[in-house]
């Protein structure tokens, strides 16, 4: 399954980037990220929830930053457990780029390779975590006035 989505943003892509290169800030503004932890340069330990009506599903990640330039506006995160067992891969991708003098474009796509939820039902949730989320990822890189 791949999910991608677009965000116009009123701020630099530098400013852009900055929530969305460290996953620490995510639970700032995407409600599917409960939580997200250091553990170790460049990784972290992240919770995910999701509710399907009186449904809830949780899962821990251990995700590693497997590139980061932000000259390019590019951060890419792969799942990358370390307990020997072979885990469904979950990748996700940010990309900022100008679109203006003061304005960006986010664009990110998650990959998930796993069964989990099959027939549409992951992705219709993921989908509206994303917009839920860039409202209030918008609100905080709006310029204050």
């Amino acid at each position: 399954m791949n999910v991608t989505e677009s965000l116009d943003a009123p701020c630099s892509p530098a400013e852009l980037f900055a929530f969305v290169d460290d996953l620490e800030r995510y639970p700032a503004w995407l409600d599917l990220v409960h939580r997200a932890v250091p553990d170790g340069p460049a990784t972290w330990l992240v919770d995910l929830r999701a509710h399907l009506g009186p449904l809830a599903r949780s899962k821990r990640l251990r995700m590693e930053r497997t590139e980061h330039d932000p000259a390019a506006g590019r951060a890419r995160f792969d799942r990358h457990e370390l307990d020997g067992r072979k885990h469904a891969p979950w990748v996700l991708t940010a990309t900022v780029v100008p679109t203006g003098a003061t304005a960006s474009m986010l664009t990110m796509d998650l990959h998930y390779g796993g069964r989990l939820w099959t027939g549409g039902v992951l992705e219709r949730v993921l989908r509206e975590q994303i917009q839920s989320g860039r409202a209030r990822l918008l609100e905080l890189v709006r310029p204050t006035r």
